[in-house]
């Protein structure tokens, strides 16, 4: 004992003091934020709108040499990719190829003028497509439409959307006092939902709810990305076949898309399947010798752009779709219509689908942004940033757009060809300007089986995906699970639903994994005060009846029990079954000392005191190491107190170390340490270390007791 104390004189623990801090009153702290937001002043409105148009900033300070022929040209590359994707896309939205152009030019507009990404390319995003065209099928589907009708077998006869009626339609639905068509309410569906979405994410904007996004984890959208690339390919497959069946409504998409391409595969259309067959190959070469050379390659190749303007001039020429049924895209119409406000009687039968939706095309974008500036060594700001894609869905919705989003495979071409600023999204938006107001109506030879390998095609790097899959397992097994659980339940039930049970299923892992970590005893190495996992290191040693515990998670109300389970099992001893053992004990030998006195013949009939029989332990404290503990609730310090007092009855003490800040607080609030923190010397020390010695140090309350206690 001499010995310990004298190690105790030579390393003392050193004295840290809390600092005192003065909080405002609640009111005070209210009343001056408060009067900072209603303060108005010339500064404060002009910083408010350089703020909230960033291209008043930066715009004046535009080095034209430096930066201009990299913006021209990736802007050009970008807008001659963007021409045949936004076409293409539409298939999925189910809406006409017109406004997959106008939504690619509202939109690159829109962010020039507000985003803070010099890289991003917002605009037309398979992903958000297929989201849009999911609601829009069904709203048709529900107001009567025939879903297996081709829209390019009749003419529109008004394109200003009043009055759509066809001369082969004989079914309208009435909306704002006038008569809709098919392409008339589709459209209508999918600018009720970007309205939607985009107030919903400038809501989120201004009341700082960025944070959602933290619940969005990178396996889940991964797995998320490629369920839906799944059923984007099982969407489009039936163009590659040329099959005029139904697109399904509902859950299993993929699963009954496939029986019906199959059960319908007779009626393949020849000259569908071999174009699709040409055009596939032609655009996998190229985006092959893209990968291969693209290090040689200073402009990436316009694979696209052939194969659309080749096809095209070989549709009309060899007069596919007369001769041979084959499905075009109809006519385009060059211009633009005029505006309309967003129809708010379909907005209720929408409000829930437009919540997805904002969300993912609002976490694309800004993990993109955020990516990309990393790699190019300047910020953006996350909160403009949703402020930008709300406004790049509120304004177009009134000019018959649909949801966009940043899209990953154009930010890497813009990044990859020389993009300096925004720029560039001004001239992709006049590359398809000039689309809209002359080349339109050549696309209308185009054939569908096209577009649809457009589309496939942009999907192998999401599906390529499921080749990592191995690497995910190797490096993170939770990480590759809810790949798996979210890839398969967007793929097999359906997306808005997949996305939910990845969000669901990757939140319900962290609980999981708080409610089962890790547990150690931690042990000294040689004569250091470093002390260890002895598990997982070699050479440390116990210190002398001492226990040291760390538990590697928060201790809340969901894991309390497996944070005393792990304890009692780690350390040897339950005090609830100790003291059960001890009385059992203490009973038995009071009736052997009373049968002892009945046969010696003691007229005290057994009346002799017997102390508590007790058992020595192997060690007479429990540091338990808090350091991995981030934070504890009401239920993880009564555990604390409950446990202080059930091993004191049999003799054991418990202190705390390495607690952080926040967790000293909330035991001081909790009275942990007594009234005044009077306990506080005793139960808290800032080390392991200073917690060993000073139990090492002290007379164990076994030893205490023993004292006392009359046998």
């Amino acid at each position: 004992m001499e010995e310990v104390i004298k190690v105790t004189e030579t390393t003392p623990t050193p004295l840290l003091e809390r600092q005192v801090r003065q909080r405002q009153p609640t009111v005070s702290v209210l009343k001056s934020k408060l009067k900072q937001t209603v303060t108005c002043s010339v500064p404060r409105v002009r910083s408010t709108l350089t703020g909230f148009f960033p291209v008043v900033r930066w715009l004046p300070k535009y080095k034209l040499r430096e930066y201009v022929w990299g913006d021209l040209m990736s802007g050009v590359i970008v807008g001659i990719i963007l021409v045949p994707q936004a076409i293409a896309y539409c298939l999925l939205a189910g809406v006409e190829p017109i406004y997959g152009l106008y939504t690619s030019f509202y939109a690159n507009i829109i962010y020039f003028i507000m985003g803070t990404s010099r890289h991003v390319s917002v605009g037309i995003f398979s992903l958000m497509s297929l989201m849009v065209g999911q609601v829009v099928y069904r709203e048709v589907f529900k107001a009567g439409f025939d879903l297996s009708e081709d829209p390019s077998s009749y003419r529109v006869l008004n394109v200003s959307m009043g009055i759509n009626l066809t001369a082969g339609e004989v079914h309208t639905v009435e909306l704002m006092g006038m008569q809709c068509g098919k392409e008339c309410y589709a459209i209508s569906i999918a600018a009720a939902i970007t309205f939607l979405a985009g107030i919903y994410q400038v809501m989120m904007a201004i009341f700082q709810l960025g944070f959602v996004s933290v619940y969005l984890s990178a396996p889940m959208l991964d797995g998320f990305a490629t369920g839906a690339s799944f059923t984007i390919l099982t969407v489009q497959a039936k163009y590659l076949l040329g099959l005029k069946i139904p697109r399904h409504q509902g859950y299993g998409t993929v699963a009954v898309t496939w029986f019906n391409i199959f059960a319908n595969i007779q009626n393949t259309n020849l000259c569908d399947l071999i174009t699709s067959a040409i055009c596939i190959s032609v655009l996998v070469a190229g985006k092959e010798i893209q990968e291969r050379y693209k290090d040689r390659l200073k402009i990436p190749l316009p694979t696209e752009l052939i194969v659309v303007a080749g096809s095209t001039l070989a549709s009309h020429y060899g007069g596919l779709n007369s001769r041979y049924d084959s499905s075009v895209s109809g006519h385009i119409p060059t211009g633009f219509i005029p505006p309309q406000v967003p129809n708010f009687s379909l907005m209720s039968q929408v409000a829930l689908d437009a919540i997805p939706l904002a969300v993912i095309s609002f976490a694309f974008t800004v993990s993109l942004s955020e990516m990309f500036a990393k790699k190019n060594g300047y910020t953006v700001r996350p909160n403009q940033e949703m402020l930008a894609i709300g406004f790049c869905n509120i304004i177009p919705s009134f000019f018959h757009c649909f949801t966009t989003s940043a899209a990953l495979a154009k930010t890497m071409v813009k990044d990859s060809t020389g993009c300096q600023t925004q720029i560039s999204s001004l001239i992709s938006a006049l590359v398809v300007l000039l689309v809209l107001l002359f080349f339109a109506p050549y696309f209308h030879a185009l054939q569908k089986s096209v577009l649809a390998c457009i589309i496939i095609v942009s999907l192998r790097g999401a599906l390529r995906k499921f080749k990592d899959v191995p690497d995910k397992w190797r490096a993170s097994r939770n990480d590759a699970i809810v790949w798996l659980v979210t890839m398969s339940a967007t793929a097999l039930i359906s997306v808005e639903l997949g996305l939910l049970i990845g969000i669901v299923f990757s939140m319900v892992c962290i609980i999981f994994k708080t409610q089962n970590p890790k547990v150690s005893l931690l042990g000294r190495a040689d004569d250091t005060d470093l002390y260890e996992d002895m598990e997982e290191y070699k050479n440390l040693m116990p210190p002398p009846r001492v226990q040291v515990f760390r538990f590697q998670a928060p201790l809340y109300y969901a894991n309390k029990e497996s944070f005393l389970k792990s304890l009692y099992k780690t350390v040897g001893v339950e005090p609830f079954l100790e003291m059960t053992r001890r009385r059992k004990a203490e009973k038995k030998a009071k009736d052997m000392s009373m049968q002892q006195a009945k046969a010696n013949g003691d007229t005290t009939n057994g009346e002799v005191v017997v102390g508590l029989v007790q058992r020595e332990l192997d060690f007479h404290t429990i540091v338990l190491d808090c350091s991995a503990i981030p934070f504890i609730d009401s239920t993880g310090m009564a555990t604390f107190k409950g446990l202080v007092k059930e091993y004191k009855a049999i003799g054991v003490s418990v202190v705390l170390a390495s607690c952080n800040i926040s967790l000293i607080d909330t035991l001081q609030k909790g009275q942990f340490f007594g009234k005044n923190d009077k306990d506080m010397n005793n139960l808290l020390f800032h080390t392991v270390h200073a917690a060993v010695l000073h139990a090492n140090s002290m007379p164990s309350a076994a030893e205490s007791k023993s004292e006392d206690s009359v046998v």
